[in-house]
């Protein structure tokens, strides 16, 4: 039951083919509004299809591994929107003998034009990454946060319109291996990445572009392609209650590691902290042990608060950050 608390986000997605011709723009205020609008269009109660597939091999002596195909039910809630920022949470519906279990599964920011964004940098390390004022123009900035609220990935890019589907495309960017992989040792030990949503009448998807990249004779080299593409199909039959009774009883307690982690890369320019393959962060599974125990009662908001803060500041200096 453990490992399940520790699943890690799965939001690595498939490209599908598009017309090549935008629509001609919109006004900048009503154009605000509908990226706004596909944003926070992506709440909700939903059956979740997951499809990984190594596709095109860049060497010789690497075979792709089977394709994977996973699933599961996930609420997805609006826990912060300030208009120009939006943070989506999502919390994973598992049936765990008979009983539902609640997994805090990934985050999502969305914050428009902003001046930076929190990137991976390298194994263990997240910096800021400036974007200049014509940059960030009309831009809306998505950084992916893992299950304990540290940083995973951060890109950004435009809402548009293509053959008449409204997407969200970010550039490439740099992004740790999921759990899926590192689990397994593989020679690659990163990901570069092109992210992109999209919403449809029965709900919306996430799907990626992932250049799997290792290093070959010291030095940073393509290992394989792969192609993720994660359909959020909307669905009530399932336990909604679980996650909402979950949320209710911790997310004070959530809020305040938020605002931790945003103090740290704040007072630090950024964020280094050790990985390792099964939980993410070395820190990640006591943090959500701890959001059990609050829900349980066994522990009060204060104290849970600061354990976990004491944990984080003690594994970032361990890892010079």
């Amino acid at each position: 039951m453990k490992s399940l608390r520790f699943a890690a986000a799965l939001a690595l997605l498939a490209p599908i083919p598009v017309l090549a011709q935008p629509t001609p723009a919109v006004a900048p205020a009503s154009r605000f509004d509908a990226d706004r609008a596909d944003i926070l269009g992506m709440a909700g109660n939903y059956k979740v299809r997951f499809d990984m597939q190594e596709a095109t091999s860049w060497r010789a002596d690497y075979t792709p591994i089977p394709a994977k195909v996973s699933g599961g039910h996930e609420v997805v809630r609006v826990i912060e929107d300030t208009g120009r920022l939006i943070r989506l949470q999502h919390l994973l519906v598992v049936d765990a003998g008979g009983t539902p279990m609640v997994i805090k599964h990934w985050r999502q920011d969305w914050e428009y034009e902003p001046a930076r964004v929190l990137t991976y940098a390298g194994p263990d390390a997240w910096t800021w990454t400036a974007l200049s004022p014509e940059a960030r123009k009309g831009v809306w900035s998505q950084t992916v946060y893992q299950v304990d609220d540290s940083p995973r990935y951060g890109g950004w890019g435009k809402w548009e319109t293509f053959g008449g589907v409204r997407r969200w495309q970010s550039g490439e960017s740099w992004r740790p291996l999921a759990r899926r992989d590192a689990i397994r040792g593989p020679v690659y030990d990163r990901y570069l990445g092109i992210n992109r949503h999209a919403r449809g009448p029965a709900g919306w998807i996430h799907w990626q572009d992932n250049l799997k990249m290792g290093e070959v004779s010291g030095t940073l080299a393509p290992i394989v392609q792969e192609y993720v593409l994660n359909s959020y199909t909307r669905d009530d039959a399932f336990n909604v209650k679980a996650a909402e009774d979950y949320w209710a009883a911790t997310k004070g307690y959530w809020v305040a590691i938020r605002a931790e982690w945003d103090r740290i890369a704040a007072a630090k320019g950024g964020i280094r902290i050790t990985e390792e393959a099964d939980h993410g962060t070395v820190i990640s599974g006591r943090v959500l042990e701890i959001a059990d125990e609050l829900q349980a009662g066994k522990i009060k908001e204060a104290d849970a608060i600061r354990i976990a803060k004491a944990l984080m500041d003690q594994a970032t200096k361990a890892a010079g950050g």
